[in-house]
């Protein structure tokens, strides 16, 4: 008898690892057949068809180099109407990761302290890009001095180049919103760069890629000033094997057809302190 319940007693030991083996077996295999499902966010500094289009080659690159690593990734793409609900979406976590200008990044940052940089952009081994002033072909104004009482468009309020380092430049030259005709925010680049055009407004300024899209309609620059290259970052407690995979594939992206779509040659390694110039630029536009 006693022989008999040792035999029941083992068999009934083995089916019960049997059991824990299987569901072992099992949740390594639903680990590695499920994607993990991301969102990448990107605010409206165009159209937003335009930016889909714009985004949507780096991101498959990103799912599909992130697999090679081991990483089965799914990610979809959010472009928020404005650069305040983008920001809003990303403290509260909302999303993933996004592609910031910096002072956007600055703000978030502020917002919440946990987010993380990801990586920087480069454009032809420059860390930087320009801003620029434009006018209308025939216009009086040659230069930042002739806008006194003049009209003038700023991209959006939260807009590095659209806001807060156009307004450092003006401040160089003495003028403040209370020298201006007249002056609006008007959210995006492409739409300041229109108004220009249809005399809605004497000047404004826009990014240097909108100023070449929209040049032949009728579009001078008096004037430029650089940026440093907008940031990547991620949200707040983002898994720390997603943001590894993420960074790797970014630094090593080589595909430039890839990198053509976005405009920029390469990713860098990112630091906060790269961007201690655009807050300084954010504490004197406060003056304007």
């Amino acid at each position: 008898m006693k022989i008999q319940n040792h035999v029941i007693y083992k068999e009934g030991l083995m089916k019960k690892n049997k059991n824990i083996i299987l569901l072992f077996l099992l949740l390594s295999f639903l680990t590695s057949t499920y994607a993990i499902d991301l969102k990448f966010g990107v605010y409206t500094s165009d159209k937003a068809s335009v930016m889909y289009k714009q985004f949507s080659p780096i991101i498959k690159y990103l799912e599909k180099d992130a697999k090679k690593q081991g990483l089965d990734l799914k990610i979809s793409i959010k472009i928020y109407p404005s650069y305040e609900s983008a920001l809003e979406g990303i403290v509260k976590g909302d999303y993933d990761f996004a592609r910031f200008g910096p002072a956007s990044y600055i703000l978030a940052k502020q917002r919440n302290k946990d987010i993380k940089l990801l990586v920087k952009e480069e454009h032809k081994g420059k860390k930087v890009f320009n801003g620029v002033f434009i006018v209308r072909k025939g216009s009086t104004i040659k230069s930042l001095k002739d806008l006194k009482n003049k009209s003038f468009a700023f991209g959006d309020k939260q807009s590095t180049i659209g806001r807060y380092l156009a307004q450092n430049e003006l401040l160089k030259v003495n003028i403040t919103s209370k020298d201006l005709k007249k002056f609006d925010y008007l959210n995006r680049h492409d739409k300041v760069a229109l108004a220009v055009v249809h005399g809605d407004f004497d000047s404004g300024v826009v990014k240097e890629s909108s100023y070449k899209k929209y040049k032949n309609r009728g579009l001078k620059s008096i004037a430029s000033f650089q940026n440093i290259t907008k940031p990547w970052l991620v949200k707040a407690g983002l898994d720390d094997k997603v943001y590894n995979t993420l960074k790797k594939s970014l630094l090593n992206l080589k595909d430039k057809e890839v990198l053509k779509s976005i405009k920029k040659t390469a990713f860098l390694e990112a630091m906060d302190d790269d961007y201690t110039i655009i807050k300084e630029s954010m504490d004197n536009s406060s003056r304007f």
